[in-house]
């Protein structure tokens, strides 16, 4: 089985996929996105975004990260998926699937779920630009509110020339609902196309992953929100690991918090951590507790101190 650490705007940082990819076997990770308008970007936005460049493009641990670009200009975003792989990226990915509402307002993410045409004619773009030894994958929803769109957006960007689909088994407006969820709509896409097909959505555990694998019928699957919730989920879907306990968690959220203090996001880290423990309760009964003594804090020192003892 093949399990990829997705995108999470906001979330799944340098920072993040360090930590987690120190402690899952995960086969790659995707960024969260560059934003292409009309124009190349400077170098430095893709290594300020993706830091794994200066390393081969790969985590401390080894693990492969595909620079994500999300935007509506085929040109641009050619061009700059040239770049993300000249400087070092594995790969590319084009984001078809995010639903926030500025990002549609501009053209971009899901919005382009309306139009096929205009994802075949990026995909085709950055595919006859990028070197062929680089594969090219775009992250797509099942349609903007229509599920049964899914089979003429896959195809777009199939004959458009990608090497492989994430499908994201909702529709746009189904948001993150978890009564929404379609797999059986990815074994459907599976059957039409002849690229590699992913899976997404409501993997928290291992028998999720195996029910994920069932229905849609390919051995690839991409976490997201779930591997925030449960730090070793990667592992857990891949290998049935038992889940992280509580005290493993906090030695994490310890090591997370040196991390971020060190790191340029350091003036951040009191939202950083508590948008962290958003995620954790929802698996740790622990995390809403301590959750509730670290809100009130803005500073990190006293936010450490606490987990420090909560460790004890």
């Amino acid at each position: 089985m093949r399990v990829i650490l997705g995108p999470m705007e906001g979330v799944v940082d340098h920072l993040m996929r360090e930590m987690l990819t120190e402690i899952n076997d995960y086969d790659l990770c995707v960024t969260e996105f560059v934003r292409v308008v009309d124009q190349l970007l400077n170098k430095s936005v893709f290594y300020r975004l993706c830091p794994e460049l200066y390393q081969g493009g790969k985590t401390a641990s080894g693990t492969p990260v595909r620079i994500q670009l999300l935007g509506q200009d085929p040109h641009w975003l050619a061009e700059n998926a040239v770049r993300a792989v000249e400087l070092g990226s594995p790969g590319v990915d084009l984001n078809f699937g995010c639903p926030a509402k500025m990002v549609n307002k501009s053209r971009g993410g899901a919005v382009l779920l309306q139009d096929p045409e205009m994802m075949y004619q990026i995909v085709k773009n950055v595919r006859d630009g990028v070197d062929c030894r680089r594969p090219v994958s775009a992250k797509v929803r099942l349609g903007w509110d229509d599920p049964n769109r899914c089979f003429e957006i896959a195809d777009a960007v199939a004959q458009a020339g990608a090497d492989e689909i994430v499908i994201h088994a909702r529709t746009k407006e189904d948001g993150y609902r978890a009564d929404t969820i379609k797999w059986d709509y990815i074994a459907k896409v599976k059957q039409a196309i002849k690229i590699p097909v992913v899976a997404n959505g409501e993997i928290w555990n291992y028998e999720d992953g195996q029910r994920c694998i069932a229905a849609t019928h390919t051995d690839s699957l991409m976490v997201c929100r779930g591997a925030i919730n449960l730090p070793n989920l990667g592992n857990v879907v891949k290998y049935d690991e038992k889940a992280m306990e509580w005290p493993a968690v906090l030695d994490l959220l310890l090591k997370y918090s040196t991390y971020e203090i060190k790191g340029d996001k350091g003036l951040y880290y009191p939202n950083r951590i508590k948008q962290w423990f958003s995620y954790l309760r929802q698996q740790y009964p622990q995390a809403k507790a301590l959750f509730a003594e670290i809100r009130s804090h803005n500073k990190a020192a006293p936010i450490i101190e606490i987990l420090e003892n909560a460790r004890r």
